[in-house]
């Protein structure tokens, strides 16, 4: 799976973008059958399919993120909110300082939750240069558009919806297994204090039997659609 772009300078010189897209993944736990990575390949490719269709600088990720509600699991690696955002930030000014100063954020890992307020404080300053993607109704969307039978709140880690990606865009990286490892865990009012822990035992809360690699080609290309109106916000008049 090539996470990284291997556009040269002059590439990008030609390319003259005016907005960049960073993806932000993570390093943490997703099940027996799908890799620590996971978010990051997500990320990657919602990410690297956008510049195919937009004129987009594609910047490589951020691979570790806030991962704390999986903390009791072997692997996972996190790092706070605070410095996430300001990771966020020192990329974005650099970005500015050389010209682009049109940023897309998209967000592989569902606990990133500081993003929503790097996005808003950058734009409280600096105008509608910011954007977050995909959000809540961009997923609803992508997920009716290619028949998944979960919504978001059934399907929260390492479901139909993750697991139909990685079929479609890194089959290799599954490990067997996903066909049982089913775990619904539909209530869970402690999350953010007791983590995924107290909620799961194999770390699954979804359904990945349901997962297709044809939902997940189906998904990327929804996602790829329901971007033009968040490029349409920042883009310069």
């Amino acid at each position: 799976m090539n996470l990284i772009t291997t556009a040269t300078a002059e590439d990008e010189r030609r390319r003259d973008a005016a907005v960049a897209v960073l993806p932000v993944g993570s390093f943490e736990q997703h099940g027996a059958f799908l890799p620590l990575v996971t978010d990051t390949v997500v990320a990657c490719a919602i990410a690297r399919q956008l510049a195919e269709a937009y004129p987009l600088l594609l910047l490589p990720p951020l691979t570790v993120s806030c991962s704390q509600e999986h903390a009791s699991w072997p692997g996972t690696v996190s790092i706070s909110a605070r410095t996430l955002h300001l990771m966020i930030e020192d990329i974005a000014g650099s970005l500015r300082r050389s010209g682009v100063e049109r940023v897309v954020l998209v967000n592989g890992h569902g606990g990133n939750y500081v993003l929503s307020n790097v996005v808003q404080e950058y734009t409280a300053t600096h105008g509608p240069t910011m954007t977050l993607f995909p959000m809540g109704r961009d997923w609803d969307r992508a997920r009716a558009e290619s028949e998944m039978v979960t919504d978001s709140h059934e399907d929260m880690h390492a479901g139909e919806l993750e697991t139909s990606l990685l079929l479609h865009v890194a089959p290799e990286l599954i490990r067997p297994g996903n066909e049982a490892a089913d775990w619904i865990a539909n209530d869970r009012p402690h999350l953010l204090t007791l983590g995924m822990g107290a909620y799961t035992t194999s770390g699954v809360i979804g359904r990945p039997s349901l997962g297709t690699a044809e939902k997940g080609k189906a998904a990327l290309h929804s996602l790829t659609t329901s971007f033009a109106a968040h490029l349409e916000l920042i883009s310069p008049q």
